[in-house]
């Protein structure tokens, strides 16, 4: 697969979002899709017990759990999202991510 999607010349490829990256032991990895001025896209798989620490953004992020469970608290409340659902982080709100078990997420920031 190319680097980044926008690399693909014919962008009617279907793509398996869960195949885009893979689970690394005691790890998180990311693969940016798209990086444009409006927003970016973003897989993640995170390994259990990993995560990301509290931190704000500066614009508005869907969470999209393609496999697994995440703990996602913003503003200090939790939130425990699975696969197939979706979650709205709002900015400038302080948020944390934490694997109850291996998941992968797509993020979508949009500016």
């Amino acid at each position: 697969m190319p680097e980044k999607l926008s690399e693909i010349k014919d962008l009617t490829n279907v793509l398996k979002m869960k195949d885009i990256v893979a689970y690394q032991d005691g790890s998180v990895v990311s693969r940016e899709l798209i990086r444009k001025p409006s927003g970016t896209l973003t897989v993640f798989a995170f390994d259990q017990g990993e995560g990301l620490s509290e931190h704000t953004a500066p614009f508005d992020a869907v969470v999209c759990i393609l496999e697994g469970e995440a703990q996602i608290t913003i503003s200090k409340k939790p939130y425990t999202v699975k696969e197939g659902e979706m979650l709205i982080m709002p900015a400038n709100k302080p948020h944390a991510l934490h694997a109850v078990t291996k998941f992968k997420m797509l993020l979508v920031m949009i500016k």
